[in-house]
């Protein structure tokens, strides 16, 4: 039977296996916005440096997104066969249509558009290890997402057209790689340091809420975060990174009575229009590999 035949047989994925993924992915999101108060960040407090995007919009374009989650797992099943870095090919399209509803849901606001392409990854990441009888682990999922972005920092990051994008700039000015580099490395942020961190401080009975704001905290202090320094360049991205580390270091969030310190920071984000986007991405993503052993996979 020829190799591609066998690529094509995606019974395995039943209808409520693929909505308790896309579900997971749902709560991801919501988890994400709906945690408060973050530095700079829309909340259900308030907008953060945001002054065109709101709390609702997150929740419709959650919504718009989880509609597409599937598709992203299918694709990865279907395209368990290929080489990894030939699948990103197919994926774009996906992420381009679901992008396209996050627009319509939001009236044009980019509210979701790193997670689009995180949470593409990572369900595509899904589908090719169930296709493939692999086990499906935070670490495999990431070690795939990798593998299917071989190459890419080098490809969209490196080229020296006319236009830049913002990436581009960021990368030429500072070495900043963004959400390419850190998919293109499997999430070591992730892995090897918010991942195991939200779940030391659950393990010790920490409440979730303050433990995910203390793991976003550790976010902001080692993430190159791209939102930041197109909006405050190497400045405020070094500031910013500054004031994550010393409330971490004076003990993070471990009580209500920390959140005092948190609001505070956010004030100044908000002064000093700083919003750390990739964190909250880099947050949903560690959230929702800590969750996936809900899955019955």
């Amino acid at each position: 039977m020829p190799n591609n035949a066998t690529s094509t047989t995606t019974t395995a994925l039943s209808p409520s296996l693929l909505e308790d993924w896309a579900t997971l992915g749902w709560r991801a999101m919501m988890t994400e916005v709906n945690l408060s108060p973050k530095p700079g960040l829309v909340d259900r407090i308030n907008c953060g440096a945001h002054k065109d995007m709101a709390l609702e919009d997150f929740h419709r374009s959650a919504l718009a997104i989880q509609a597409w989650l599937p598709r992203f797992i299918e694709y990865g099943a279907y395209s368990a066969q290929m080489p990894p870095e030939d699948v990103l090919k197919g994926l774009r399209p996906i992420g381009m249509a679901c992008e396209a509803d996050m627009f319509r849901a939001t009236a044009g606001v980019n509210t979701h558009k790193g997670s689009i392409f995180s949470l593409g990854l990572l369900f595509a990441a899904v589908g090719r290890l169930h296709q493939q009888h692999s086990p499906i682990t935070p670490e495999t999922l990431c070690h795939t997402a990798a593998a299917f972005c071989a190459g890419m920092t080098q490809h969209e990051l490196r080229q020296n057209n006319q236009q830049l994008t913002a990436g581009q700039r960021l990368y030429q000015q500072l070495g900043l790689t963004g959400a390419r580099g850190e998919a293109e490395a499997g999430y070591p942020l992730v892995i090897h340091h918010a991942l195991p961190h939200y779940r030391a401080l659950l393990a010790q009975g920490r409440d979730p809420e303050l433990a995910l704001l203390d793991t976003l905290l550790l976010l902001m202090a080692m993430n190159g975060d791209t939102n930041v320094a197109s909006r405050g360049g190497e400045q405020g991205l070094r500031w910013l990174q500054q004031q994550a580390k010393s409330l971490l270091q004076n003990g993070g969030i471990r009580t209500p009575s920390d959140l005092h310190s948190l609001r505070q920071f956010d004030q100044q984000c908000i002064e000093r229009n700083l919003s750390p986007g990739g964190c909250a991405d880099l947050l949903i993503v560690t959230w929702f590999l800590a969750q996936i052993s809900q899955v019955n996979h």
